[in-house]
């Protein structure tokens, strides 16, 4: 988004046809990497960012804001930084201690460098070169966080003119950062003020990750006025999804002055398939699209529309983020326990619980339940699938709750009920596993009286 500038007017979004496909091999990193169009963490858990943008160049005194952030449930905080071309550089010393911040608070950094949003047309914008630059000149402070820090190389590196160019310089960009020594996973955002209305990205996407020696890029597509409409941002998403290949939401609003994103289907579409997402922005918006702040002047307990929205509603960051697990050096688990409620958290009333597995046999599967978090009405479970002895193709668990619980919503699975028998198959990413590999999905359950643990039974396929 153009922030703190005028918008400029969006080309009528067409349609192509190109779907791309390409296949990723398997990274090992320090640090993040990415498999199979999947991000993981340095213990190779799937991570998934829930989180929002966070202005740091122009309000670098609000450091409260990172703790501000976690508190209202977020595992991301993508961090504004300037490179010194269009506004005052972030030094080396400053990008250790947003860094710093975002690990005493538990948070992901993304780092992004702004001075590239809408180059080719707004005027004073730098190329992605030189934001390359700007990288390699503070690597010193990036060196060592791989576990912790995601490099963005520049928002919105194009506006509607001379983004033909952008998946070359966009390759090289980040060549240059590996032959630099960043080993990082790196973010890359789309041409067009970011929302990719041309299909610049999505149809080089493949190209351009094969250009990463690390295979280790995420794609970041900016949804808001081009992407109005359910079938504009499930269509957007899913080719990336089918083609194998990683991708976020990495700016997001609840409106704009250039249209009306919807931002239901893009937070129910992301939680569905497994898509980070990070809303703009915290606090400080100006230009005309100060309606764009989830707080106001920076005060957690001022939630505006928006924020409540991205907070606290369906879909949302308190109720679908989940820690990294290289915070807690096992598996994740809810920053906050999910409610609708703007001021109040709910207390955990029942400590985490799993149900016995017992080993599957050549070709089967084992699943195993867990009461991630629970209060008083309602509860997180997760469900942890392993294939036995010889690969499987595919997964069926099924459960059966004996006090009347129900799901009311999921996410890595598709989850059907029937009274009180459940029945969770895979999704189309995550039923191939490997001789002993694993993979969960989650949901959010209700329940009353007593919450106790089904036992649960896995067919492979």
């Amino acid at each position: 988004m153009k922030k703190l500038l005028s918008v400029a007017g969006v080309a009528l979004l067409t349609v192509l046809a190109a779907v791309f496909a390409f296949g990723q091999p398997a990274h090992a990193a320090a640090g993040f990497s990415v498999a199979g169009g999947r991000l993981y963490d340095a213990n190779g858990t799937e991570f998934v960012m829930r989180g929002v943008n966070h202005a740091h160049t122009w309000y670098p005194q609000q450091t409260t804001s990172f703790a501000n952030i976690k508190a209202l449930g977020a595992n991301t905080v993508r961090v504004v930084l300037a490179s010194g071309d269009r506004w005052a550089k972030n030094s080396a010393a400053d990008v250790t201690n947003v860094i710093s911040l975002c690990k005493a608070n538990r948070l992901i950094c993304v780092l992004e460098v702004h001075d590239t949003t809408g180059y080719g047309e707004q005027s004073g914008a730098i190329a992605l070169d030189r934001a390359v630059d700007y990288w390699l000149s503070i690597a010193g402070a990036l060196q060592g966080q791989e576990k912790y820090v995601i490099v963005n190389i520049g928002n919105e590196p194009y506006g509607n003119q001379g983004y033909g160019t952008w998946a070359t310089d966009t390759a090289n960009a980040i060549k240059r950062l590996r032959a630099g020594g960043l080993t990082h996973t790196i973010m890359v955002d789309a041409p067009n003020w970011g929302q990719d209305w041309s299909f610049t990205m999505r149809d080089n996407a493949g190209s351009v990750f094969a250009a990463d020696p690390q295979k280790n890029t995420v794609f970041s597509i900016h949804m808001y006025g081009v992407f109005d409409t359910a079938a504009e941002i499930t269509d957007y998403l899913g080719r990336f999804r089918t083609a194998g290949l990683p991708i976020v939401v990495g700016e997001f609003g609840f409106n704009h002055s250039d249209g009306n994103p919807d931002e239901d289907t893009i937070l129910a579409y992301s939680q569905a398939n497994g898509i980070g997402y990070l809303g703009w922005s915290w606090s400080g918006n100006g230009g005309g699209v100060e309606y764009l702040d989830m707080v106001t002047n920076f005060d957690p307990n001022q939630l505006t529309t928006w924020g409540q929205r991205i907070f606290n509603g369906a879909n949302g960051i308190r109720a679908t983020a989940r820690e990294a697990s290289v915070y807690a050096g096992t598996s994740p688990s809810p920053t906050t326990s999910p409610t609708t409620s703007p001021t109040a958290s709910p207390s955990p009333t029942t400590s985490p619980t799993t149900s016995p597995t017992t080993a599957p046999p050549p070709g089967g599967c084992t699943a195993s339940y867990t009461i991630v978090n629970s209060w008083q009405g309602g509860f997180q479970g997760e469900v942890r699938v392993t294939a036995g002895a010889a690969a499987i193709t595919g997964w069926t668990a099924r459960w059966t709750f004996a006090n009347g619980q129900t799901v009311s919503q999921s996410w890595n699975a598709t989850v059907s009920g029937s009274g009180s028998a459940y029945t969770a198959r895979n999704v189309d990413w995550n039923g191939r596993l490997g001789a002993g590999a694993s993979t969960s999905f989650g949901f959010i359950g209700s329940w009353n009286g007593s919450n106790p643990i089904p036992a649960v039974t896995c067919a492979a396929s």
